[in-house]
């Protein structure tokens, strides 16, 4: 059963962004298992970020067991739900400082030094 896309919009710094999450299966694209994806756009404007994170060794996605939009790091068990606006501010913003936003066409990049950034790892010993 297919779901379409919700779109949605957000303000930055003064300008209008719109963004969607979205889950696939997808080996097409070189990806074995799923991923998910947080697409970042400005209205009327031909340039895309495209957020991907895929699963991997301590790196859990939405996948049945957790919520549907659900990133985790663990063993510390960090967590962004790209299904809430907080979460996808955080990102966009760590995003455009890294100057990652294209001016035209698409651009993919992997969401996890993103995550990172912005969920840092408690010291050691801290509960």
């Amino acid at each position: 059963m297919g779901s379409r896309r919700r779109r949605r919009r957000m303000v930055a710094a003064g300008t209008v962004y719109g963004w969607s999450f979205g889950h696939r299966h997808d080996r097409v694209r070189g990806y074995p298992g799923c991923s998910s994806t947080l697409t970042l756009w400005r209205p009327g404007l031909q340039a895309r970020l495209r957020i991907a994170f895929q699963p991997g060794p301590d790196r859990v996605i939405a996948d049945g067991y957790f919520d549907e939009g659900a990133t985790v790091r663990l063993p510390d068990r960090a967590y962004l739900n790209l299904h809430e606006p907080g979460s996808v501010r955080v990102l966009l913003d760590e995003a455009l400082a890294r100057g990652l936003f294209p001016t035209a066409g698409t651009a993919e990049v992997d969401g996890w030094p993103l995550f990172d950034a912005v969920m840092p790892k408690a010291p050691p010993g801290t509960p």
